[in-house]
């Protein structure tokens, strides 16, 4: 299939015209105008929309090979978490309620009924928890096309009701484990160079994490350089609606702001399934796993903010938004040095 479109090109050009002609130093406003003229040709704009209304949706599911030593939590914590964010009472709950930013929860692939919270947040669940990827696929088939078609639903729907920008969260006990392993197979990798310490695990358990990553890759074999395959064997449910979201936002032409791993390993998935996707991404934030890096960098992604953050949930990208609130606000408000000459 041809490669997605970019932002348009023209709008591109226009802004950065208007960028160059603000009454401001050339060059002072930095990466904040090349952020503002990115979001202007995504929306083909100029001067851009202001930043209104900014969606993030998390995809969150278990996944088997939390139960074999990788993680530093137990996988029961999913479903609290997913309670937490109905609750409004979670770490991106704070965030999103100080910078305007609507949230939604879907229970993917949770090893729990979840029977105490509201159903929209049930009701398309595709199964309980993915297989442990070190000795089974992920997912069936099946599984993996119903996963990847609801991230599109998912996506489509924020879009219908205004989104001008969406941002992708997760939650899933042990999902770094998976997400490096999608990494490593999109880059032709080993586990060496992707396996990052999650949520926070000692020298030993990195080390076990490292081999099961390796043998989840080993086992996939050449499965790994079809994104779709790929999916089934090393990732779970979750990502997979994560990568559905991703590619059927960059099809749409929303702008998109990534977070840490598991947005950035399904963004880089995304870009394989539907060349030219990245185009559409940012990232938020610099997450602490080199696997995360090494995606960024393969996408040309730099990102917008580095503070050390590993919270996940679409934190960081939620972070982010003032920064992009600020860039497009210079770009729409600033006055045009031949303004000022006219006034003069």
């Amino acid at each position: 299939m041809p490669p997605l479109p970019p932002p348009s090109p023209s709008s591109l050009d226009a802004a950065r015209e208007r960028l160059a002609g603000l009454a401001t130093p050339p060059g002072a406003l930095g990466r904040l105008g090349d952020l503002a003229c990115w979001y202007a040709a995504a929306h083909a704009q100029v001067p851009p929309p202001p930043v209104d209304d900014v969606r993030l949706v998390i995809f969150a599911g278990d996944h088997g090979v939390a139960r074999h030593g990788v993680s530093a939590f137990p996988p029961e914590i999913t479903g609290a978490m997913v309670r937490t964010f109905v609750a409004g009472r979670a770490g991106v709950n704070a965030l999103a309620r100080a910078h305007g930013v609507h949230v939604r929860v879907l229970d993917v692939a949770v090893d729990d009924d979840l029977a105490d919270v509201p159903a929209e947040v049930t009701e398309r669940k595709v199964r309980r928890s993915s297989g442990a990827i070190h000795l089974e696929d992920a997912l069936s088939a099946y599984d993996t096309q119903r996963s990847v078609a609801l991230g599109r639903a998912v996506a489509m729907e924020e879009v219908g009701a205004g989104a001008q920008v969406l941002l992708s969260g997760d939650m899933g006990i042990g999902n770094t484990t998976p997400a490096a392993a999608m990494v490593a197979g999109v880059l032709g990798l080993p586990a060496a160079e992707v396996t990052g310490r999650g949520t926070g695990v000692d020298d030993a358990a990195l080390a076990h994490k490292e081999r099961v990553v390796q043998q989840a890759l080993d086992r996939a074999g050449g499965r790994l350089h079809d994104p779709v395959e790929l999916l089934a064997s090393v990732g779970s449910a979750d990502l997979a609606a994560t990568v559905g979201y991703l590619v059927t936002a960059a099809e749409l032409g929303v702008p998109v702001l990534l977070d840490g791993l598991m947005s950035v390993a399904c963004a880089l998935v995304a870009d394989a399934m539907s060349p030219g996707a990245a185009a559409w991404f940012r990232a938020g934030h610099r997450s602490t796993e080199p696997a995360q890096q090494l995606a960024l960098a393969k996408m040309g992604l730099e990102p917008l903010l580095d503070l050390g953050m590993r919270l996940g949930e679409g934190s960081g990208a939620v972070a982010a938004v003032p920064v992009l609130r600020s860039a497009v606000a210079l770009l729409r408000d600033v006055a045009l040095l031949s303004e000022l000459a006219g006034d003069a």
